[in-house]
């Protein structure tokens, strides 16, 4: 599986963006996915989840109630809508993908995109 990201910016706080991710395979729909980001100088942390159905939705708190996850299996995209972005946003933003159901953590996804940088400016 290949993934490929985009849709990532400069942006001033309070803004939107939305990322893609396109993946290259032909059961998209079978694989759960996950948007990560890693902030300047900081590990990789889990932003949001879908079940391969789009069914379930998971977020970190921190993007909670800003932040949407969503995915068009006919397209074989995945997206993340940013609302009111914040400085801390500011991150490379990484699609991820695995074969078995929504998780949170780094270790347990597949394949990765080669990331998009999401700069948040005052």
């Amino acid at each position: 599986v290949q993934l490929q990201a985009s849709g990532g910016g400069l942006v001033q706080a309070g803004a939107s963006l939305r990322l893609s991710c396109v993946a290259s395979t032909r059961v998209f729909d079978a694989w759960a996915m996950g948007w990560f980001r890693q902030p300047p100088g900081k590990d990789r942390e889990f932003v949001a989840a879908i079940s391969w159905s789009g069914g379930s939705t998971y977020y970190a708190d921190s993007v909670k109630g800003r932040f949407t996850i969503s995915r068009d299996n006919a397209k074989n995209t995945l997206y993340l809508q940013m609302n009111s972005l914040k400085l801390d946003d500011t991150a490379v933003y990484y699609c991820a993908a695995r074969f078995n159901g929504v998780a949170g953590t780094v270790d347990e996804y597949n394949y990765w995109g080669q990331g998009t940088q999401v700069t948040v400016s005052s």
